[in-house]
């Protein structure tokens, strides 16, 4: 009775959709493991390069060398870096990286082997260097997936005996253990390797240009399927939609340029796509198609340049060349007047096209050739390209140098948790100590919430490996041979099966792996098992404590003050710059400074990057945080454009323009600022009542901005780059308000 549909299908209506949905599926599958996607292939090639680098060296160190500090130093060296990090990337990229961390860890095992003299000693170098390996995170994913790793080849050396006249075995184990682990990450079972971001704007400036030259062409609008393509073209170099390795996330100037690219190309689609047509029975300015033309060119040439062409010289050639061409035309469009109003909105807008074209161009050239293209001025856009590498990083890392950086908060709660850990296993003399500093390092998460689910699970894990150890080192009796013959398959399931199934079966596989390994370095019983699970116990209980001390919601909280500030700082952005623009002379960068932004942006970035990957919060429509994290892309990059504009040799608005173009944008600063303490309101915790404002009403933050008639003034080029720049935000506070209007409706009760 109950199974009829809306549409009268019933049962048959749905079992087509779900045949359709079965036969999916096994398609789907193929096309990862054809493209290299598909996390189960991905985690078996890991588990067989960790395997066979860390046993390798295991083996040969213990078996044939008789050296068993070198063994455990080389297998735990592998171990660290290719199955507890978590570095993003192909097996090659993962080998670059690791290649480049080989000085760094000989430095960590030399100094915790040093510190292990005292525990306070110890527990100083835990809390300073556990601190600044997490707190290098904020250099880009590369530096977050190697910490673990990183911390574990200090945690290892740090503890009883204090043996510093084996350091030598020591960091001969560490070097032949990552030796190995490099050249099974580079050469066995290579991974496909996806579009790089640089591909990805290859491809959407490619875009570009299609839509540039469509442009030209009578109706002088876009074509369905290009502007699918545009749309496409521009989300596939969403920085969310890229996979870590690829992502231009760190603070070097090829890097930043990198990202920037991306930028300027999504800026690009954007504009091109929003480009008004010529009025009805008003032909299209010759000198708009002429600049449209040189447009497509220069999208061209600089997708030649960023997808690697061979003749990378000659490619920048030809892109120099057409850059400067649109640069002359951009110059004589902005010069020209046009005849009636609404070409002048237009005219503003393909003026605006082909900034953007320029800009990309140029980032474009910076990514590829780095210093060598840098512009003579390193202000504006580009005050990166002529600053030393050392001053990037340094302004990167002094950024996330304060309490409401996520960076910092994580950075602080596992140096205290793994302190807290090193002091109890110091205290209480805990054999085997360091595996209960491991379980805080591997199990700690950002958010209190998801550090005590994952607790459970792995406690569970931890307990049925620990009982299975138990019986195998019972039937082993103290025997290493059969010990040895089970560790390989038993590592191979355990990082084969650990990274798909969850982090229970990874502890109670890594429970079994540790106790044979152990076995082999000294007679054991079956009451090693039980310390492990003794050790991981008290790991969890020091993470979970400090997870509940150490900001315990994680980013959830910070991203909500992280964008309330962005856009208080927004609002204080908009309405300088509009004063700057009526001013009738360029300010100084130093009045309309927009630092603050900038450093407002990169932590709500950081903060919504942290936040898409933690437990989410109550079900349910939220506030629309990419939306306010574009609208300050769109103040910061589009103030500067009308500054450069504004400081240009052409006529200002005249002072009944002026005024409107001031009253617009201090309405989009008004709405930017009511916009700010929306973000700003705990959820749940709404004003209401007597106290309500005009910003706590979803149908009253609707923008509506100044009288449309406006669009007919007769004003110069720059009151119509301002009013655009002002439109596009407008839209912003639009789509802003919108959600918070679905956030804000009440629930229908069943």
């Amino acid at each position: 009775m109950g199974t009829q549909t809306h549409d009268g299908g019933g049962a048959t209506g749905a079992a087509p959709r779900t045949a359709a949905r079965r036969t999916g599926r096994p398609a789907r599958a193929l096309e990862r493991l054809r493209t290299g996607t598909d996390p189960t292939a991905a985690a078996a090639r890991r588990a067989v390069r960790v395997t066979l680098a860390a046993c390798t060296g295991f083996y040969v160190f213990l078996y044939v060398l008789d050296g068993p500090v070198s063994a455990t130093y080389a297998l735990f060296s592998a171990v660290s870096l290719a199955a507890l990090s978590r570095i993003p990337g192909t097996g090659r990229q993962r080998a670059a990286v690791m290649l480049k961390l080989l000085p760094v860890a000989c430095v960590l095992v030399t100094v915790g082997t040093y510190l292990a003299v005292r525990t306070w000693t110890a527990v100083a170098g835990t809390l300073v260097i556990g601190f600044c390996l997490a707190f290098v995170a904020a250099a880009g994913p590369r530096p977050a997936g190697a910490s673990p790793g990183l911390q574990l080849l200090y945690i290892l050396p740090c503890f009883p005996p204090y043996a510093p006249d084996t350091l030598g075995d020591r960091l001969t184990g560490t070097v032949v253990g990552l030796a190995l682990t490099v050249l099974a990450e580079a050469f066995v079972l290579p991974d496909a390797r996806p579009p790089s971001y640089a591909e990805r704007v290859a491809a959407a400036a490619r875009s570009a240009a299609r839509c540039a030259a469509a442009l030209r062409e009578p109706p002088y609008g876009l074509p369905a399927d290009v502007t699918r393509q545009a749309v496409a073209a521009g989300e596939a170099v969403r920085p969310s939609r890229v996979p870590e390795a690829e992502r231009p996330a760190g603070p070097s100037l090829r890097e930043r340029a990198l990202a920037h690219t991306g930028l300027a190309a999504r800026t690009l689609l954007a504009r091109l796509r929003a480009l008004p047509a010529p009025g009805p029975g008003i032909p299209p300015d010759p000198a708009g198609l002429a600049l449209l033309g040189s447009v497509a060119a220069a999208d061209r040439e600089t997708a030649v340049v960023l997808a690697g062409d061979p003749a990378t010289a000659t490619a920048t050639a030809e892109a120099g060349t057409a850059a400067r061409a649109l640069h002359t035309a951009r110059e004589r469009a902005a010069l020209l007047q046009p005849a009636t109003p609404v070409d002048r909105r237009r005219h503003a807008a393909l003026v605006e096209i082909a900034d953007a074209a320029l800009v990309l161009g140029q980032v474009a050239d910076l990514s590829v050739r780095g210093r060598a293209a840098a512009p003579d001025t390193a202000e504006g856009r580009f005050w990166y390209a002529r600053v030393h590498p050392l001053r990037l990083w340094w302004i990167r890392l002094a950024g996330h140098a304060e309490p409401r950086s996520v960076h910092f908060q994580n950075a602080v709660r596992i140096s205290l948790a793994l302190a807290v850990a090193r002091t109890v296993a110091g205290l209480d003399t805990l054999p085997h100590g360091f595996w209960a500093m491991l379980a805080v390092l591997s199990l700690t998460r950002t958010t209190a919430v998801q550090t005590r689910a994952t607790v459970r699970q792995a406690l569970t894990g931890t307990f049925v490996g620990a009982l299975a150890a138990g019986v195998v080192l019972a039937l082993a009796a103290g025997a290493a041979l059969p010990c040895a013959v089970l560790l390989p398959p038993l590592m191979l399931i355990a990082f084969c099966v650990g990274p798909v199934r969850g982090v229970g079966w990874m502890q109670a596989m890594f429970t079994l792996v540790v106790s044979l390994v152990f076995a082999q370095l000294s007679v054991a019983t079956w009451q090693l098992a039980e310390v492990r699970f003794l050790d991981v116990l008290i790991g969890s209980v020091i993470g979970m404590l400090c997870g509940l001390l150490a900001w315990p919601k994680g980013a959830h909280d910070e991203l909500g003050r992280s964008v309330a500030r962005l856009l208080r700082g927004a609002a204080a952005q908009v309405a300088a710059t509009t004063r700057a623009v009526t001013a009738g002379t360029g300010t100084p960068p130093a009045a309309c400074d927009d630092a603050e932004v900038r450093h407002a942006l990169l932590l709500a970035e950081t903060a919504y990057a942290q936040f898409q990957g933690e437990a989410q919060h109550p079900a349910g429509p939220g506030p629309d945080w990419h939306s306010a994290l574009m609208a300050g892309h769109h103040v910061l990059w589009g103030a500067r454009r009308v500054l450069d504009t504004a400081a240009e040799p052409e006529p200002a608005p005249d002072r009944s323009a002026g005024s409107r173009v001031r009253s617009y944008g201090a309405w989009v600063a008004d709405g930017f600022a009511m916009a700010a303490a929306r973000f700003d309101v705990p959820k749940g915790r709404r004003r209401s009542g007597p106290g309500e404002t005009r910003a706590d009403t979803a149908e009253d933050a609707q923008p509506g901005g100044p009288d449309p008639s406006d669009a007919t003034r007769d004003a110069p080029p720059l009151f119509y780059t301002a009013t655009a720049w002002l439109d596009s935000l407008t839209a912003d506070l639009a789509r802003m308000a919108a959600a918070h209007a679905v956030e804000d409706r009440p629930r229908r009760q069943p």
